[in-house]
């Protein structure tokens, strides 16, 4: 896996976890839309941390700078 995401993709995507995860956390989001929320926000979350997300490697989108 090579890293396919930049610094600022990589800090919307944790932005976008947090709030998903305060929003099921706090109630705001009740039945399955809590849980979407919940898993979209471990998603994001987790190809953050690895700097990798599958789709973007499907569709050849880079948003790091090449080295």
């Amino acid at each position: 896996m090579r890293k396919n995401l930049g610094n600022r993709d990589k800090a919307m995507r944790i932005l976008l976890a947090i709030i998903a995860v305060t929003l099921f956390f706090t109630g705001m989001l009740q039945g399955i839309w809590a849980y979407m929320a919940l898993a979209a926000g471990g998603v994001l979350l987790l190809t953050a941390l690895i700097n990798f997300c599958p789709l973007y490697a499907i569709f050849g989108i880079k948003t790091c700078k090449a080295r």
